[in-house]
């Protein structure tokens, strides 16, 4: 590479800070660019550069790997060389990293650093003037000393020796014999031991040596070492491949075999181990025999690639990632069933559904042991530990677990990967994650697959059709891959808050099973099992120090959670272990208003004193720290007004109770509706009209004037309290007819009454989903009866037994039934036979 005479580098550079190799004057090196210091140069100076100074930049050699310690800076070489980035490549995959192709220009020494964040920057020394490098002549220069000129010819002649030595049909090869007459003789030095097979001592001492005659005295030696490891080479070979083999392996590093010539700084007897290396990993793989094909196919490419091509790197991590899959490699299962059991037990309180699935899982394991695996489906509201049983079930089998998130993944290359076509590709999800966990048949938790989404860049959702098909994903197919995968021994589950996002086509393949909310009394149990120690361990509490007892807890549930879930409520009890951590390291100063003094201990005002142990957590310390109640019990009071009903509803949160108001006035027979109300609900409401007008006569329902017509001269409104939430559906169509036949009566329904269930014009009352989170909110709601469709009745057996026993159920079939349940004393013009709910018998 020429330049103009007279050409400086500038006084301040950038420093490229490796450990990698060296580079020197006249010689290009590909250096990888992955530690902060780097990537921040290569980002802010090379690839926003214009000018041919803006890409120069000064290599400096260290002693330790820049990316060891990000903080301190590495000690640095005292000369480096400048040079330009003649081509810059970047990769994310395996992690995000920057190749650089370098030409080094020049010697120079570092005179002060200007400053280390985000890159290296320095005030340097230009030692070697570029001018020589443009001059054709090889005498101008060393004709004046005659122990130089001698140096200088041995050396011309010695490399005329080595390139006599080598393989002239190689195109690097015959490049340098060209070059070599060209080059200006005070070159040779740097440019021949760039090429020469040594050390990065060594050429460090080339580097150093300033002096054109000292350059000539560091690398001859090493120039005749190589033309000596030659000749011994070319002798063996006459005497057999195995005496080669011998003499390489003895003289490794200090030969340089015939049929190859690098520019690289690189070892490329240390390349061939490496490539040797690898494809004995490919052997010993034990992969499938098209897999095996592939891979061979790849390495024989590899092996005739320069490794200055950007393929070259793609090839060789898909070699690597083909070697680290686990093809065959797997753990055995813990077919244990009672140690199974008593790890389920002891990890989640209730969940027996869940329990009972897994063991039957491990039962038929136990009998056939080439049972595929299962692709379960956790459904259910947030905060009942759907995740964390997917973990436990890990540990009960004894396999790796691996958590992959899809929520807000909208593109199909997460979960099959991109096409190997371009920088950066890489496998997707499920590939990573069994090369991560390096066995083939791991549990793994798809956590929020309802929350896939869909974009240009394909539905993620379609691509996880193959992966969760028992039937089709013993050959999965990746693209980074692009051959087949067997996924038939992983153990799949999903996690979901609701199946109606999720494609019928992708839940027909998994095996839905629900996860409820928990009852009070399940929540007090986990709390004192797992949330309570787990929060005084997080905050260094023991049980000597805090203490909570159930009343509190049951508190907590009742007046400042509302969830199916327990996370609010770990939630809380972390925020008083806080306090009560606060009091404990500062000596607990006690006041007269402390909320927060232990039984019998004396007030001494705002002296502090040690606290008495333990601190027992009351009712007047938890509204200290929690404030004031958040959830009252509102049931009784709202029902105090003909025209209010209360109905059960079921959200992907768990189930709650809504309030269904109305009111009417003079007008003109019109109704409306308030709430964000679905179109469902809406039919739902003018149905409960048309029935109602249909038996106004029956039920002695009139209007404001006192007509049989209830819509006559009446407008009509019907509200649905938390208006900012979508409601739909049709199971609350008997609370709207109770609603109204109280607003048409004047009669109060009973306070302690909640409804679910679908009406017909007819009057009949259809079975409706989402019973057991219904009957759950209305417990935790205060609610004593329930009325439900009688076809619902058998849903009653998922029911705690405890729960079940607090609660009043009455069953029915048609409106009149509703109505004759639904007020004290029955409803007039009912003919309904069915028994009182103050009456029934607990089912």
């Amino acid at each position: 590479m020429s330049f103009g005479g007279g050409i400086q580098i500038p006084i301040r550079l950038p420093l490229l800070l490796t450990h990698e190799g060296v580079l020197l004057p006249g010689s290009t090196v590909r250096f990888s660019v992955d530690s902060p210091r780097n990537m921040h140069l290569v980002s802010q100076r090379l690839l926003r550069g214009t000018s041919v100074k803006s890409t120069i930049i000064g290599v400096i050699p260290n002693t330790r790997d820049p990316e060891s310690d990000t903080d301190e800076l590495p000690t640095l070489h005292k000369i480096g060389t400048a040079g330009i980035a003649v081509q810059v490549v970047g990769s994310n995959w395996p992690k995000p990293h920057y190749t650089l192709l370098i030409t080094g220009l020049c010697r120079f020494s570092v005179s002060s650093l200007l400053k280390e964040r985000p890159f290296v920057l320095a005030e340097v020394e230009q030692l070697d003037k570029l001018e020589q490098y443009s001059t054709p002549a090889r005498e101008d220069v060393i004709s004046d000393n005659e122990e130089l000129g001698q140096l200088s010819q041995k050396f011309y002649q010695a490399a005329v020796q080595l390139l006599g030595m080598l393989d002239m049909s190689v195109p690097v090869v015959a490049k340098f014999r060209r070059l070599l007459d060209s080059l200006p003789r005070e070159t040779l030095p740097d440019v021949v031991a760039s090429m020469l097979r040594t050390s990065n001592k060594e050429k460090l001492q080339v580097l150093d040596a300033v002096s054109l005659e000292e350059r000539f005295k560091k690398a001859l030696p090493m120039l005749t070492r190589q033309i000596e490891g030659l000749k011994l080479l070319q002798k063996t070979r006459k005497m057999g491949p195995d005496a080669e083999k011998r003499v390489l392996s003895v003289r490794k590093g200090g030969v340089f075999p015939g049929r190859q010539f690098s520019l690289d700084e690189e070892d490329e007897d240390d390349n061939e181990d490496d490539t040797a290396a690898l494809e004995r990993k490919v052997q010993g793989a034990n992969m499938p025999e098209a897999a095996l094909r592939v891979c061979l196919k790849e390495l024989k490419r590899l092996k005739k690639m320069p490794q200055s091509m950007p393929e070259y790197a793609l090839t060789r991590n898909y070699l690597d990632l083909m070697v680290e899959l686990p093809w065959s490699k797997s753990t055995k299962d813990c077919l244990d069933i009672g140690a199974a059991r008593t790890l389920l037990d002891s990890d989640h309180y209730a969940m027996d559904k869940l329990k009972r699935r897994v063991l039957e899982y491990l039962a038929v394991r136990q009998l056939k042991t080439s049972l595929k695996g299962p692709i379960l489906c956790f459904v259910g509201p947030p905060g009942v530990g759907k995740t964390s049983v997917g973990r436990s079930i890990a540990k009960t089998l004894g396999r790796e677990f691996h958590r992959i998130a899809l929520g807000g993944v909208c593109d199909q290359s997460d979960i099959r990967g991109h096409r190997r076509t371009y920088v950066g590709s890489m496998p997707g999800r499920i590939i990573n994650g069994l090369k991560t966990v390096g066995v083939n048949n791991p549990v793994f938790l798809l956590d929020e697959v309802d929350k896939l989404g869909k974009s240009l860049q394909g539905d993620p959702a379609a691509a996880l059709l193959e992966v969760l098909d028992p039937e089709q994903n013993h050959s999965f197919t990746d693209h980074y891959l692009n051959v087949a995968f067997d996924l038939s021994q992983v153990l799949f589950i999903a996690t979901a808050n609701t199946t109606a996002t999720i494609p019928p086509a992708l839940l027909d393949r998994m095996e839905v099973l629900q996860v409820p909310g928990y009852t009070q009394e399940e929540k007090v149990e986990i709390a004192h099992r797992h949330l309570i120690p787990n929060q005084l361990e997080q905050h260094g509490l023991t049980p000597q120090q805090l203490q909570i007892p159930q009343d509190t807890t049951q508190d907590i549930i009742s007046r400042y959670t509302r969830e199916a879930g327990v996370r609010s409520l770990e939630r809380k009890i972390g925020a008083i272990c806080r306090a009560v951590a606060v009091k404990v390291a500062e000596g607990h100063r006690v006041t007269k208003r402390d909320a927060l003094t232990p039984k019998g201990q004396t007030q001494q005002g705002d002296k502090a004193t040690p606290p008495e142990m333990p601190i027992v957590i009351d009712h007047i310390a938890l509204k200290d720290i929690l404030g004031p109640p958040v959830f009252e019990m509102e049931v009784s009071e709202r029902l105090t007004l003909p025209g209010v009903a209360l109905g059960l509803a079921w959200t992907p949160l768990g189930g709650e109770i809504m309030f269904v108001e109305a009111s009417r006035m003079e007008g003109e027979g019109q109704l409306t509706l308030t709430g964000q109300l679905g179109d469902i609900m809406k039919e739902s409401a003018h149905l409960a009209i048309s029935w109602l007008r249909a038996n106004a006569k029956t039920y002695q329902l009139t209007n404001m004037v006192g007509g049989p017509d209830p819509l006559e001269g009446t407008d009509i409104h019907l509200h649905f309290p938390a208006g900012a939430v979508t409601k739909d559906g049709p199971s609350a169509g008997v609370t709207i007819v109770t609603c109204l036949a109280s607003l048409f009566s004047g009669r109060l329904v009973r306070s302690d009454v909640a409804m679910t269930g679908e009406i017909t014009l007819r009057g009949l009352v259809l079975p409706v989903g989402g019973i057991k989170d219904k009957i759950l909110a209305a417990h935790r709601a205060g609610v004593k009866c329930i009325i439900l469709p009688k076809r619902n009745e058998k849903d009653l057996g998922e029911i705690p037994a405890k729960v079940r026993a607090e609660l009043n159920f009455v069953t029915i079939g048609n409106l009149d039934e509703v109505l004759n349940a639904a007020f004290d004393g029955g409803f007039p013009g009912t003919t309904s036979e069915h028994v009182h709910p103050q009456l029934s018998s607990k089912l």
